[in-house]
C-alpha cells in the first residue's frame, strides 16, 4: 500500500499465497508489518486470540460454561492461530456487534460490523442483528458512517487513485478465489463443497445450495415478540457464525474456529446439557473437526477422502440444523434471563 503496488497479485519470493484481504487490512496489520517479523507474528496472534477471548469474556452466560467454551474452542484456535489468521477477529467481531446492540451502544455495534467487512466481507453477517437494535435509524446512519471511515482510511498512508483501485482488484480477486476454490480441496470446506464433491456436481452453482441456506435462516426470524429475548438472541449470533463457515466457498480448515465457536454457544444454550444425544453430538462434533484436520491418517484417507468430500463439515451442518430447528419451533433451549451474568465474577 506504501509503494503502491497491486496488492492482489502473486508474490512467490514473500508467501506462497495471494491476499485476499481488503485494501483497509492494510491499516490493521501496519502497526505488525512495522516490527521485526517474528516479533510481529508474535503480538498479531497473541492480539487475534484475545480479541475472541474478551468476546466470550463479555457473553452474557454463566462462567462455568464460559469455562467449558474455551475448552471447546481451543484446538481450533491452535490451528488458527499457528496459521496467523484473522478468523478469530472475525469471529469477536460478530459477537462483539450483538453484545453492543444489546447494551444499545449502536455506534460501536457499526463500527464492528464495517470493521468485519472491510477486511474479510464476512463481518457483514453482523446486519443479522439488526431487527435487535432499538435504534435502527441511528444504526444505519452508523454503518454507513463507518463504511466510509474504513473507505477512506487507508488513503492516509497511500493515494487515493490508488487505494479505489486497490478495492476494484480486491473484488476481482475474491470472484476468481471462488473459482479455484471449486477445485482447491483446502477450500470451500461448506455445505456447498460437500454437496457438490460428494454428489459429483461440481459445476452446480452455489446458490442452489446457499438460497435454500437463506430461506431456513429467514425463517427463524418468524416470531418477532422474541427478538428481544436473550436466549433468542444468542441462538441467532449461533446460528449466523455457523452459516458464514456452511455456506461460504472460501470455508477451510482455519475458517473452523468460527463454527466451534458457533458450537459452543449452542451447547451452552440447551436445556437439557447433559442429555447424552446432547453431550454425544457435542464430543462427536470435537473430535471430527479434530480428526479431519489432523495427520492421524494416512495421507490418503486425509487428502483423498476428508479433504476431498469435505467431510469436516458434517456434524457443524447437523447442529446448525437442529439449532434452526429449535429457533422456530423454540424447543430444547434453555429460557436464559435477560440480566444473565455478563463478564464479573
Amino acid at each position: 500500500m506504501l509503494e503502491q503496488i497491486n496488492l492482489y497479485v502473486p508474490y512467490p519470493a514473500e508467501y506462497h499465497d495471494t491476499n485476499h484481504y481488503g485494501p483497509f487490512f492494510s491499516v490493521v496489520i501496519a502497526p505488525f508489518a512495522l516490527l521485526p517479523d517474528r516479533m510481529g507474528i508474535l503480538f498479531w496472534d497473541v492480539a487475534m486470540s484475545l480479541c475472541l477471548f474478551f468476546a466470550i469474556y463479555y457473553l452474557p452466560i454463566a462462567w462455568k460454561k464460559k469455562y467449558l467454551f474455551y475448552y471447546i474452542i481451543l484446538i481450533e484456535l491452535y490451528t488458527c492461530v499457528m496459521n496467523s489468521q484473522t478468523n478469530g477477529l472475525i469471529a469477536a467481531l460478530i459477537i462483539g456487534s450483538l453484545l453492543c446492540i444489546r447494551k444499545e451502544k449502536d455506534i460501536w455495534a457499526a463500527c464492528f460490523i464495517m470493521f468485519g467487512t472491510f477486511i474479510k466481507l464476512y463481518g457483514i453477517v453482523g446486519l443479522s442483528f439488526f431487527f435487535f437494535s432499538k435504534h435502527k435509524g441511528k444504526l444505519i446512519a452508523y454503518l454507513l458512517m463507518w463504511a466510509a471511515i474504513f473507505f477512506v482510511l487507508p488513503m492516509l498512508i497511500s493515494s487515493p487513485s490508488f487505494v479505489i483501485q486497490s478495492y476494484q482488484d480486491w473484488f476481482h480477486s475474491l470472484a476468481d478465489k471462488n473459482i479455484e476454490n471449486i477445485t482447491n480441496f483446502s477450500q470451500d470446506i461448506s455445505a456447498i463443497g460437500l454437496i457438490r464433491r460428494c454428489f459429483d456436481m461440481i459445476d452446480i452453482s452455489a446458490l442452489y445450495i446457499i438460497i435454500p441456506g437463506l430461506v431456513l435462516f429467514g425463517l427463524q426470524y418468524l416470531k418477532p415478540e422474541r427478538y428481544g429475548e436473550l436466549t433468542f438472541q444468542l441462538g441467532i449470533l449461533a446460528s449466523t457464525l455457523f452459516f458464514i463457515v456452511l455456506f461460504s466457498t472460501g470455508s477451510e480448515k482455519e475458517t473452523y474456529i468460527i463454527a466451534m465457536t458457533a458450537l459452543a454457544i449452542w451447547y451452552c444454550l440447551q436445556k437439557n446439557p447433559n442429555n447424552k444425544w446432547t453431550i454425544g453430538l457435542l464430543v462427536f462434533t470435537i473430535f471430527w473437526t479434530w480428526l479431519s484436520s489432523s495427520h492421524i491418517f494416512p495421507k490418503s484417507i486425509h487428502t483423498g477422502i476428508f479433504k476431498r468430500y469435505s467431510l469436516k463439515v458434517i456434524p457443524h451442518l447437523i447442529v446448525w440444523l437442529i439449532l434452526v430447528y429449535q429457533i422456530i419451533t423454540s424447543r430444547g433451549l434453555k429460557e436464559l434471563p435477560d440480566n444473565e451474568y455478563i463478564g464479573e465474577k
